[in-house]
């Protein structure tokens, strides 16, 4: 397990009863970046430029001739943490410096 998602856990564990309660609410955590910008506490999702960039790029193959099936399937390697602080003061949560220091963006 990685530190982040180790911290992660620890922070889940020690809130655990606020965090149930909230989940009710939906403002834990979301799998998209638009979920930390609309109050969720925390967003790890994958990089959308990342995949529309290679999305394009799978197109341009097709357009120049390249078979559909022929094509690799792939999955998101770049992924974006993104933490909105303003809904951790709310919940009365602190986030560890570690945490806010590996994240791609906070929310204050």
């Amino acid at each position: 397990m990685s530190t982040s998602a180790a911290t992660l856990r620890a922070i889940a564990v020690r809130h655990h009863d606020k965090l149930v309660a909230l989940r009710k609410e939906n403002v834990t955590r979301m799998a998209q970046p638009s979920g930390a910008e609309a109050g969720n506490l925390i967003s790890f999702c994958f990089d959308l430029n990342e995949v529309f960039r290679r999305a394009a790029e799978y197109v341009d193959r097709i357009l120049k001739g390249a078979k559909p099936a022929d094509l690799a399937v792939e999955q998101s390697t770049k992924f974006q943490l993104i933490i909105n602080l303003k809904t951790a003061r709310a919940l009365g949560l602190t986030i560890p410096q570690s945490l806010l220091l590996r994240a791609d963006e906070v929310i204050e």
